[in-house]
């Protein structure tokens, strides 16, 4: 009953919170057709903003750690890309038998939901810190690393289904509606069995993206300003601290109303899509909780519940920075819609809303069942 009452706390405390009242504002835009747009430079702006406050953070929180917490770090940053790439593929094989999704439209959603979400990131980053909810100071390094797995894994699978010499120009394969069997043998012709799973570009695209850019510039600025002695993220810092639940507030704003004007699209994907994109997150962040808990008993010591909730997070959600720009440049032939529609539409809006109270009481409940001795 106590994890009951906790949940319903957690849950009616957060459901309400100036972040996520944002959130639902800017949903409500689409919905009640006010004729507001928000600037796309302010976006960019923002989102410039969070990700470099978040990685000065970490990183003057990294510069501080012992040797055995640095030790966890690095442990949690290789966990943290193994479990994404084995989430990505789950992803895929879910997809494939819950949806009559083409295979490279399942291809690249896998990648999105192999990757991880900033926004969702920072969202309850404030929702943890609004709750006094203590997390490890390196979690925003293992934000960086966790983005990479779903792009790898979306190149790899639509690599594989491009050497199967079948795919038509379109992207569609033998079985599926539309597919063109003259054009897949140009296709075929034109691509060979030579064409290299990563080109050049796509690569310099998944590490030198600039979301990953500027939150590991802001790691090692931090990182390195730290051991130098410059202390700027501290608590009565107006710029990178005071200003950070503001900026975050129009930030969600703005998503609000992109998940709401995703919506419309899901419709494409069909009722197995719907249902992937609400049951995914639970099963992705749970999987990750149990990970976070077996790497806890594993080093011997219990980590902070914020802990476990943002490396569920980082499971449980689906990238909507990353993996787009990874997809326009490797992956033309996918559909540029359905990957957005289920990971804003509804993934990022159930983790933000009810996703962060469902992760804490899962996380309290398996930390108080199973404590680590």
């Amino acid at each position: 009953m106590e994890l009951i009452d906790q949940f319903f706390y957690n849950f009616t405390h957060n459901l309400f919170k100036p972040l996520l009242l944002f959130f639902y504002l800017g949903f409500l835009v689409p919905l009640l057709k006010v004729p507001l747009e928000f600037p796309p430079a302010l976006y960019k702006a923002l989102t410039i903003y969070l990700l470099i406050a978040i990685g000065w953070h970490g990183g003057e929180e990294l510069a501080e750690l012992s040797p055995n917490n640095l030790s966890d770090a690095v442990g949690f940053m290789i966990i943290g890309f193994v479990t994404n790439t084995i989430v990505g593929i789950m992803a895929y094989y879910a997809l494939r038998s819950m949806t009559h999704l083409r295979k490279i439209d399942a291809a690249t959603v896998s990648g999105y939901y192999g990757s991880d979400s900033a926004g969702t990131f920072v969202t309850c980053v404030g929702v943890l810190v609004a709750a006094n909810i203590a997390y490890a100071a390196y979690m925003p390094v293992l934000l960086a690393v966790m983005e990479i797995p779903g792009c790898l894994v979306a190149l790899y699978m639509v690599a594989r289904i491009r050497h199967s010499g079948q795919m038509d120009d379109s992207g569609t394969m033998p079985g599926e509606p539309g597919y063109n069997s003259v054009s897949g043998r140009v296709h075929d012709v034109k691509q060979g069995h030579s064409q290299k799973i990563f080109s050049k570009k796509a690569l310099h695209e998944i590490f030198f993206n600039p979301g990953l850019f500027l939150l590991f510039g802001g790691i090692a600025i931090g990182f390195i300003s730290r051991l130098q002695g410059v202390h700027v993220t501290e608590a009565n810092d107006k710029f990178f601290v005071v200003l950070f639940q503001g900026v975050l507030c129009l930030f969600l704003l703005e998503m609000g109303m992109t998940a709401c004007s995703r919506l419309k699209d899901l419709r494409l994907g069909g009722p197995g899509f719907i249902a992937f994109g609400l049951i995914a997150p639970n099963v992705f962040a749970g999987i990750g909780i149990l990970v976070a808990h077996a790497y806890s008993m594993f080093v011997g010591h219990p980590f902070q519940i914020g802990t476990y909730v943002l490396f569920a997070v980082l499971c449980g959600s689906s990238s909507y920075i990353a993996v787009p720009a990874v997809q326009r440049i490797a992956i033309p032939e996918a559909s540029p819609t359905l990957p957005l529609a289920a990971s804003l539409g509804l993934t990022f809006s159930y983790n933000v809303t009810i996703g962060i109270p469902v992760y804490i009481m899962l996380a309290t409940a398996i930390t108080t069942a199973s404590p680590v001795q």
